[in-house]
């Protein structure tokens, strides 16, 4: 470990790491035999030597009305083209192509949260009726046109895919907003991308209770007129078809029941419109928590070739397989292996309207049980909050998944270990992926029948895709070093995103220009993409995520990643979840405040404290020591299921926690602060202001 003095003489960049080495473990010999990648002699063709022909594979699995003449196209560097001159459709490649042999297959089985409601199976055939007759309604009632944008505020209900398809239909710019989020947050969205029709529905479940979903319209349409757009027709499906589930007024002229009008089209059918490979198929807003929301813009051909290869190749994806992704199609996971990438498959795809431990922890096995699922895909966080309410109850239901997936987030090697042997049965391989919205699909993982697993590391680069870690300098960090950096990839890919909508000079500043080596010039050589993520390369190739580089506290000179310490409580036994941020402290300036939350029938006791504090001691050494361990019932966190830690710093530091009425469990946070500051008057800590301007906000 670097003394003080070495660590403060880091670059910025550089994070030092403490974590061992785990061992890696190899996939079973029955899911090698059945992958759609086994052949190791397959991955020589990805060799940086045949860039970028060898993405004409990806686009090979598509069908395209005009086939391309350019496979990359430079000209504008760093805003790649990728198959130039191509023409195709989404909606078609997603559905109606699979008519002749899928029509009768389930596209989609919509399980709602409450147990006692029907679920319905979705067939190809449903879909494409269905698709179609939402895109007719959007032409000839909604007056949208290709080019156009429309934005969605649902959560996750058949009804939000069909919606997707539709526009992909008619060349129609989509921006879903995640169902979570404030209608203000929404209509901030709808004034950046110029909507004048926002698609949402009256009320859906989550935990039992039925939302009233459709008070958030309102509150969208006004925060856009004030931003100088408005938004004049609001379309509204309603949970259950011919009742309204929102007490909230609709206004005349604006507002329209979806299944009412929808009976003006039954039976309509919308040619698919063949849009250029470059045409933009949606947006997809970044939180906007910290900033002005970006919406990333994602083109049509190179996007969907990208997550139909991958999902194919990484997720292993057949079309006999019941494939259940937990995330959310508000999130990038969820347009790009819910939605397109899975159904340009002709895959059968599980939705779920709830959250995972209603009514009790056992309810995603049951549902992996009862439907036959063979594919599995969540996120660290949900892997966590399941580990923490249900760690024995995979062992209680007879499914049997072939594959799992972990995305969003480094999952913890401790946390890794549980999904594989209790959520997996052994069984099961796992892909680890490292990817971000602005990436469209995979960056890293382990191509699952053709390299061993490895608990905590995402794997190499995704064939394709050739990342490389910088220093601030713009050094390469060699592999086996221990040293972090700044991940970055050296070639385009066509899952990357075209540009910042309405700003690609923020979108150069951001993603290309710190280590560009000529702005002038237009070799893709020397426009390596800047992730934001730190991360160690090991001697044998697989990347370990540190996650965001500003995820890090600096303590007496060392930079340490909130993520590792977090990583350190979990290995205490006693600990489901972990969350490190930074308090202000006279000597050191920054340490380390632990929170953690106990898994069931674990009662808190100092003994767990000390536990904790050693455990960062022995894991990483006595500098991560931290200031105060608490032990909380819970963490206050977003409706998505990450930790706000932005809360937890606020009430370290003394400081107000600020606006948490989106949290899912805001009566958490007094929960957790008079524990912390008890009842007495409380005075703000010295330097609070610096260390709350250094945590990201979730």
């Amino acid at each position: 470990m670097p003394s003080a003095e070495e660590a403060s003489e880091m670059s910025e960049a550089q994070i030092a790491v403490h974590w061992k080495e785990e061992e890696k473990i190899p996939p079973s010999p029955k899911f090698v035999a059945q992958a759609n990648l086994a052949d190791p002699k397959s991955l020589e063709r990805f060799s940086l030597e045949n860039f970028p022909d060898f993405f004409e594979e990806y686009a090979e699995l598509l069908d395209w009305s005009q086939r391309w003449q350019t496979t990359l196209d430079t000209s504008n560097a760093p805003f790649w083209k990728w198959f130039v001159g191509g023409k195709l459709n989404a909606s078609y490649n997603c559905v109606d192509r699979h008519l002749a042999k899928y029509a009768d297959k389930a596209a989609f089985i919509f399980v709602p949260e409450l147990e006692d409601q029907p679920q319905v199976r979705m067939t190809y055939q449903d879909l494409y009726e269905r698709v179609n007759e939402f895109a007719s309604l959007l032409r000839d009632f909604a007056g949208v046109k290709a080019g156009d944008r429309v934005t969605f505020h649902m959560p996750m209900v058949p009804e939000l895919p069909v919606s997707m398809l539709a526009c992909a239909r008619l060349g129609v710019v989509h921006s879903q907003v995640f169902g979570g989020f404030s209608g203000q947050a929404c209509g901030v969205r709808a004034a950046d991308s110029g909507s004048r029709v926002l698609v949402t529905i009256d009320g859906y479940y989550r935990n039992g209770n039925l939302i009233d979903h459709k008070a958030n319209a309102d509150i969208a349409v006004k925060a856009a007129k004030e931003l100088g757009q408005d938004v004049d027709k609001v379309l509204v499906w309603r949970r259950h078809p011919g009742r309204n589930s929102s007490k909230t007024p609709m206004l005349e002229g604006r507002d329209y029941f979806v299944d009412e009008v929808l009976k003006g089209y039954v039976g309509k059918r919308v040619e698919p419109v063949q849009m250029d490979a470059e045409a933009p198929l949606f947006l997809m807003y970044t939180s906007g928590t910290t900033g002005k929301p970006k919406g990333c813009q994602h083109r049509t051909g190179g996007y969907l070739a990208y997550v139909a290869w991958t999902s194919k190749y990484i997720l292993d994806i057949h079309p006999e397989d019941v494939y259940w992704c937990m995330a959310d199609i508000g999130w990038i996971t969820g347009h790009s292996y819910i939605v397109y990438g899975p159904l340009a498959l002709a895959a059968t795809g599980v939705l779920y309207e709830g959250v995972p431990t209603y009514p009790d922890p056992g309810r995603p096995w049951r549902i992996a049980e009862e439907l036959g699922v063979s594919i599995f895909h969540t996120s660290p966080t949900a892997i966590r909050q399941m580990r923490k309410t249900g760690p024995a109850e995979p062992t209680k239901y007879g499914y049997h998944f072939k594959s799992m997936t972990t995305v969003g987030e480094p999952i913890e090697p401790d946390v890794w270990r549980w999904y594989y042997d209790v959520v997996g049965k052994k069984e099961a391989v796992i892909t680890d992926t490292w990817w971000m919205t602005e990436t469209g699909g995979f960056l890293c993982s382990t191509v699952p029948a053709l390299m061993p697993m490895k608990p905590g590391s995402t794997g190499p680069g995704a064939p394709g895709i050739f990342p490389i870690i910088y220093d601030d300098s713009g050094n390469e960090i060699p592999r086996g070093s221990d040293r972090a950096g700044n991940i970055c990839i050296r070639a385009p890919w066509p899952g990357v995103f075209q540009t910042i909508w309405g700003d690609s000079e923020r979108y150069v500043r951001q993603y290309y220009s710190k280590y560009n080596k000529n702005k002038d010039s237009k070799d893709w050589r020397d426009w390596p993409f800047m992730c934001g993520d730190g991360a160690v390369l090991a001697a044998d190739g697989y990347f370990r995520i540190l996650g965001r580089l500003d995820d890090v506290i600096k303590v007496a000179g060392h930079r340490l990643g909130t993520k590792e310490l977090e990583n350190a409580a979990l290995t205490v036994p006693e600990v489901a979840e972990a969350a490190a941020v930074p308090i202000a402290d006279e000597m050191k300036g920054r340490m380390p405040d632990i929170y953690v939350s106990l898994k069931p029938g674990i009662e808190p006791s100092d003994e767990v404290k000390k536990k904790v504090t050693r455990a960062l001691e022995e894991e990483i050494g006595k500098i991560a020591r931290p200031k105060n361990v608490y032990i909380v019932p819970d963490m206050p966190k977003t409706r998505s299921g990450k930790i706000m830690r932005r809360v937890l710093a606020s009430i370290s530091n003394h400081v107000d926690y600020g606006d948490i009425t989106t949290l899912a469990n805001p009566e958490v946070v007094e929960q957790v602060r008079l524990l912390v500051q008890g009842t007495g008057k409380v005075t703000p800590k010295a330097g609070h202001e610096e260390v709350l301007r250094e945590v990201k906000e979730e």
